[in-house]
């Protein structure tokens, strides 16, 4: 049955998913690389195709901005669609400037001084890892295309615009976290308490130190290493 926030029925949904931040992104996915692709859901704007590649059956879908919008559409997928893993698509702000724009990061552990995940269930961790056997075929298939992959932690912000503009530079030293963004902690963590299995890709966006930036429309259709090493998982 539908959902608050989802308009499609049982059986509409992959059992693997890839989720974009940006549902325009989702859309080009789906028109890009999809055979047969049905949209299933418009509700709130937030987009929503079934199609095929290669063959077999996947899904693309946006969460929207912030762990709460991501809470919501991630854990109804994994509760209410039976979805067996979620791909996180997402764009990323670069703290460490060995990063450059365009780069794929594989995020393999999330840091958050978040609350979501205590408010959810109780959970009082500041870390949240990726399931490693999605991180694995993820590794496999950056390998197979040609595409590097730079590894490590990441930091997921409740806080977009900050008072102190400097203050990523103390969560980047002590945490050791390459980048920023704002859903990946709340997606880990309901693969977590849901028994399923998430991972996350990240196209680097724009650089805190320098103030380079991608474009708009760079970040909508863009970002296609990072689709297509998704994809290779399907």
């Amino acid at each position: 049955m539908p959902t608050p926030h989802n308009a499609a029925e049982k059986g509409q949904i992959a059992k693997i998913v890839l989720m974009p931040g940006d549902p325009l992104r989702a859309q080009f996915i789906a028109e890009t690389y999809l055979e047969n692709a049905v949209e299933y859901n418009r509700v709130r704007g937030m987009l929503g195709f079934t199609g095929t590649f290669r063959g077999k059956p996947v899904s693309v879908m946006g969460s929207g901005m912030g762990m709460p919008s991501m809470g919501i559409y991630s854990y109804e997928l994994f509760t209410e669609y039976d979805v067996d893993a979620i791909v996180r698509i997402g764009s990323a702000g670069g703290y460490k400037d060995t990063l450059k724009l365009f780069d794929v990061v594989l995020a393999v552990e999330a840091y958050s001084e978040s609350s979501y995940a205590r408010c959810q269930n109780g959970f009082t961790g500041n870390r949240i890892a990726a399931n490693e056997d999605l991180c694995a075929r993820l590794r496999e298939s950056a390998a197979a295309l040609g595409f590097p992959l730079v590894e490590g932690v990441i930091h997921s912000s409740d806080v977009f615009y900050r008072a102190e503009e400097s203050g990523w530079e103390k969560t980047m030293r002590e945490q050791n976290c390459l980048a920023v963004e704002m859903e990946t902690f709340a997606l880990f963590h309901n693969a977590r308490v849901c028994g399923k299995k998430a991972a996350c890709l990240l196209t680097i966006s724009d650089m805190l130190s320098g103030g380079r930036a991608t474009t708009a429309d760079e970040r909508e259709q863009g970002f296609t290493r990072m689709m297509e090493i998704a994809l290779g998982v399907i």
